[in-house]
C-alpha cells in the first residue's frame, strides 16, 4: 500500500475497513463521460477529478488544488489539461502542474503536482484503485462474453442508490425477491418458490448456478420459452462489490450483466451496469436502458430502506433461511477479507 495513502477527512467507513476495501478496483465513470473538461466524482469518500489529455490518456487525481485547496472539478479543461478556477494553475498529463500564470518563468515545485491514481478503461467504464500495487496487474473482475463475437455491448446509465454497496450487491445476488419486488419488470408473484441451490467458493468470491422456471422476459413481452423451460442464472461474486449474472435464454441466447457497485460512501453507491447479449442485437439500446431502469428502481426502493444501513457480517445478527445461501456466502466472503463483524459505518 502506498505510504502516502490516508483515510479521507470525512470518511464514513470504519478506518480499518476502509484500508481493506481501498485495495480493490472500482468503476467511477462511464468512459463516454470523460473528456477534456474536469469531471468530479467520489470513491470511498475520496473526492476525485477525472480528465483526458491530448494523447487520450485518462488522469484521475485528488479533486483539490495543492495551492489553495479549491476543487479542480470547478475549473475548466481543454486538450492540454485542466485549470484551477481560483488562480488558473494548469495541470496536464500525469497530473503534473505545468503552468503557474502568476509566475510563468519560475520553476514549478514538485509539491504542486497532483496525487494521481491508476486509470483503466474496460467494459466502457473507467476503473481505478485508491491503493493499487504498481507492481501487479489491475485485478478488475471479468465480464462474461463481453469480448465474444456476436454479442451486443450496452452500457446502461449509472444509478445512484442511497445505500451501502454491500446491501446493493446482496440484493443483486438474491433469488427469492423476484415475485415480490420486480412486479413491474419480470417477476411472477405466482412462482415464489426457490429451488435448492448451492454456492461454490472461487478464489475471489463464489459462484452459483441457479435453475428455476421464473422467466426473464419483460412483463408484456411474449415468453419464447417452451413449457417447463428451466432458466439458468449463473451468478459470480467478486469481492467486495462486483457481481456478474449470465441468464441463459431459449435457443442458446445469453444475457450477461455486470453489477459494479462503486462505494461513493458508506451510505451512497453508484451502480454501473454494462450488459451484453447475443440475441435481439438489431434492436435499439434504449429499450434495454428503459427495462433495466425499471429493475434498478425496484431494487433501489427496497435497498434504501433496509435497516441497519450497513451489512451485518455476524451470522447471528439476522435470521437466515435456505433461500439465503448466496447472501450467507457473500457475508462469509467479506468476513474473509478481515472486515469488521458488523461492517459499521
Amino acid at each position: 500500500m502506498p505510504a502516502e495513502l490516508t483515510v479521507p477527512r470525512e470518511c464514513t467507513f470504519d478506518p480499518d475497513d476502509w484500508r481493506i476495501i481501498a485495495r480493490y478496483w472500482y468503476p467511477i465513470a462511464l468512459a463516454t463521460e470523460v473528456g477534456a473538461a474536469p469531471l468530479g466524482v467520489k470513491l470511498l469518500d475520496q473526492p476525485l477529478v477525472v480528465y483526458r489529455t491530448d494523447d487520450s490518456r485518462t488522469v484521475i487525481a485528488n479533486d483539490i488544488c495543492p495551492h489553495r485547496g479549491t476543487p479542480l472539478s470547478l475549473g475548466r479543461g481543454d486538450a492540454r489539461g485542466i485549470t484551477c478556477a481560483y488562480h488558473g494553475f494548469r495541470f496536464g498529463a500525469g497530473g503534473r502542474c505545468v503552468d503557474v500564470p502568476a509566475h510563468p518563468q519560475a520553476k514549478i515545485p514538485s509539491r504542486l503536482h497532483l496525487r494521481t491514481y491508476p486509470a483503466v478503461e474496460r467494459y466502457g467504464l473507467i476503473w481505478t484503485c485508491l491503493a493499487a500495487d504498481p507492481d501487479t496487474e489491475p485485478d478488475i473482475p471479468t465480464h462474461p462474453h463481453w469480448d465474444d463475437a456476436g454479442f451486443q455491448r450496452i452500457n446502461c446509465p449509472w444509478i445512484d442508490i442511497a445505500a451501502f454497496a454491500g446491501r446493493q450487491i446482496e440484493g443483486f445476488l438474491d433469488v427469492a425477491h423476484f415475485g415480490f419486488v420486480h412486479l413491474k419488470s419480470f417477476g411472477n408473484p405466482d412462482n415464489p418458490v426457490v429451488p435448492d441451490y448451492a454456492a461454490a467458493p472461487t478464489p475471489d468470491g463464489f459462484e452459483v448456478e441457479y435453475w428455476s422456471t421464473v422467466g426473464n422476459y419483460p412483463i408484456g413481452v411474449v415468453d419464447r420459452s417452451k413449457p417447463g423451460f428451466q432458466w439458468l442464472r449463473h451468478f459470480r461474486l467478486h469481492v467486495p462489490f462486483t457481481a456478474t449474472l449470465v441468464v441463459h435464454f431459449p435457443d442458446e441466447g445469453k444475457l450477461s450483466i455486470m453489477n459494479a457497485a462503486s462505494p461513493v460512501s458508506a451510505r451512497m453507491t453508484r451502480m454501473f451496469a454494462p450488459i451484453c447479449r447475443n440475441f435481439d442485437t438489431d434492436q435499439p439500446e434504449q429499450a434495454v436502458h428503459d427495462f433495466n431502469r425499471i429493475v434498478f428502481e425496484e431494487d433501489r426502493a427496497i435497498v434504501e430502506v433496509q435497516k441497519p444501513e450497513n451489512l451485518p457480517l455476524d451470522p447471528r445478527l439476522e435470521v437466515n433461511v435456505p433461500a439465503d445461501r448466496s447472501s450467507i456466502a457473500y457475508r462469509r466472503a467479506l468476513r474473509g477479507l478481515g472486515l469488521g463483524s458488523f461492517f459499521t459505518a
